[in-house]
């Protein structure tokens, strides 16, 4: 079997384990446009938007430093799996400590009730002590077993949802009965997060084997070296961050209060058509990052990653076209409440951005793999004060357009950034001219299809057909060569 087929197999079953839970749970937006509305809704993104900081303050770079000391020394394999393990798991303890402990006021500065600060410290602490158990499974090449625990973990989150908003109300309608006692009809946000609690706290049961066979251990040196490997992508996963979500807490406290909460939650949900391709982009980067650190020292590595980046780059133009033909139709599905649909004008710029990012995670390979993390850190801060500059700019006048655009901005300068600081540290025979051709035939075609001819689909298929025809008469023989036993 080829490289290129070892790779796709492993992104195809780690792409599994990331699209369909994800899929899945896409089907709980229209649930949570119907019975949570505008503001409730709103008051969710905000605070998942926190969660996504959490998890890269509990995680603070340690998975991409086990990825990259794993494969640095074999001698030094076995300590440090259980430097990290024990690294990780005292800080989350600790963490999660003095969040309970200053709960009351961390919820007070952020304008969020306290008991959703705790519910999300608690996630984030049994989201972090299964970081090591599944970069384990990634490094040991078991993505089955990977694949199936994070699929059963959205299931169980799934189906407390539908309990909690679909069977529980008709329970709870006898007054007398247990379940109208915890059934709480003016605090709806909070099952939403009682689901995600009791699904990760189930997940990390699972993974508690994980840890015998990683096991405790803790060597100094290891540890000081991947901190100091850690730390920049600690700087780049906060930077990360604020580029990905915050945009939504800039708008909530941004635009005046009594539409904050409703602008937020229109506009979140119509982000949520951009999920396609952040999925392909995170299935994607799953099955790469191993493999990037695997093949680094290969004959042909640089041109090797540079065939990656460019078939990324064609499917991604394709899911970026693809999901603005299909548009009008996805939006019907996914976001049945048409009250949402003033924000749709946000889905091309947000799929545009998230394919840019995608590209420049293919293109990050360069600092990760020569130990110049700093550089993704430095990066990563850029594209954040282009987030933050542009959003206290464009929010006050133009709302949730304004965080569009600005994320387009940053994701975008992300991505031209690090290719021209790869040329000199690590140069890849990137083939621009395709990469750009498909790029530029995307773009056309979907800007072309939404904002001329309102996703009509006499003009809107034929366009996406002319792409795939393009794309065929072009890739016939490289497809070929890759899929083919070598």
């Amino acid at each position: 079997m080829s490289i290129f087929q070892k790779l796709f197999k492993q992104t195809f079953i780690y792409g599994l384990a990331t699209v369909l839970p994800r899929v899945l749970g896409i089907v709980l937006v229209p649930l949570y446009v119907k019975v949570l509305g505008k503001d409730n809704y709103g008051v969710y993104a905000s605070l998942m938007t926190l969660l996504i900081l959490g998890n890269i303050l509990f995680s603070y770079g340690m998975e991409t430093a086990f990825f990259r000391f794993v494969n640095k020394d074999p001698s030094t394999k076995n300590s440090v799996q259980s430097t990290a393990l024990t690294s990780i798991t005292i800080t989350t303890i600790l963490l999660l400590g003095l969040g309970i402990l200053f709960s009351t006021r961390l919820a007070d500065f952020l304008e969020f009730d306290a008991h959703y600060v705790r519910y999300g410290l608690l996630i984030l602490a049994l989201d972090a002590l299964v970081v090591l158990p599944f970069a384990w499974f990634r490094i040991n090449e078991r993505p089955m077993r990977y694949a199936i625990i994070k699929i059963f973990n959205v299931l169980i989150n799934l189906g407390l949802n539908l309990f909690f908003f679909l069977v529980l109300p008709n329970l709870s309608s006898d007054s007398d009965s247990f379940w109208s006692t915890i059934y709480f009809t003016d605090d709806l946000v909070s099952y939403v997060f009682v689901a995600n609690l009791i699904a990760s706290a189930i997940t990390f049961a699972f993974l508690i084997p994980a840890y015998a066979k990683i096991k405790f251990g803790f060597d100094l040196f290891v540890w000081k070296s991947m901190i100091r490997y850690a730390f920049p992508v600690l700087i780049a996963g906060i930077a990360f961050s604020i580029n990905e979500a915050f945009d939504k807490l800039l708008l909530k406290y941004l635009l005046p209060e009594d539409i904050a909460d409703g602008e937020v939650g229109v506009y979140a949900a119509c982000y949520k058509l951009g999920v396609f391709m952040t999925l392909f982009s995170t299935a994607f980067r799953l099955g790469i990052e191993p493999f990037f650190f695997n093949h680094a020292k290969s004959k042909n590595a640089k041109e090797t990653y540079a065939t990656i980046t460019l078939y990324f780059s064609i499917l991604g133009s394709f899911i970026l076209l693809g999901v603005i033909v299909f548009s009008d139709l996805l939006k019907r599905l996914l976001i049945p409440d048409s009250t949402f649909w003033e924000a749709m004008i946000v889905v091309p710029i947000i799929l545009l951005a998230n394919l840019c990012l995608g590209i420049y995670h293919n293109l990050s390979v360069w600092y990760k793999i020569t130990d110049r993390t700093k550089f993704g850190a430095y990066i990563s801060v850029t594209g954040a004060i282009i987030t933050l500059v542009l959003n206290f700019v464009l929010i006050p006048k133009y709302s949730y357009l304004g965080s569009a655009f600005a994320t387009l901005a940053a994701y975008g300068s992300m991505m031209i950034i690090s290719w021209y600081f790869g040329r000199k540290y690590y140069a890849i025979p990137y083939n621009l001219k395709k990469i750009g051709m498909y790029l530029t035939l995307s773009i056309s075609f979907s800007m072309l299809s939404f904002y001329v001819f309102d996703s009509n689909y006499l003009i809107s298929i034929p366009l996406l057909l002319v792409f795939l025809v393009i794309l065929y008469v072009f890739e016939k023989k490289e497809l070929k060569e890759i899929l083919k036993n070598k």
